[in-house]
């Protein structure tokens, strides 16, 4: 595995611990609003960053590449939108580009699965 597959692996690994932790703060932590919020945030950040550790630690082609940038982009937008208002009364305005790009990064990889 080179050093720029082994990167990409680490970040959605690194995405799935910080889940772990956001998830036990939102159950033990936060409630009402903040804590669906958070949770939220937990679950699509673990479930994502396990997508991203198992599709992108082999060498990918261009159209993987561009399902794990699209997936990694929007799990960043839709997670951190719903912790940013959790955490500093932000507004969730970027949490719908985020879902868009996550859903735009699955076709992709849908596309990328049947083409090998």
């Amino acid at each position: 595995m080179t050093g720029a597959a082994r990167a990409r692996a680490a970040a959605g690994a690194l995405a799935c611990g910080l889940a772990v932790a956001l998830g036990a703060y939102a159950s033990h932590g936060l409630d009402g609003e903040n804590a669906r919020r958070a949770g939220l945030a937990a679950l699509f950040s673990f479930g994502h960053g396990l997508a991203l550790q198992l599709l992108l630690r082999d060498e990918a082609g261009r159209l993987r590449l561009a399902a794990g940038f699209a997936l990694l982009t929007g799990m960043l937008l839709f997670a951190g939108s719903l912790c940013g208002a959790v955490f500093f009364g932000w507004p969730t305005a970027l949490a719908p580009a985020g879902g868009l790009l996550l859903m735009i990064g699955w076709l992709i990889v849908a596309v990328d699965t049947l083409r090998r």
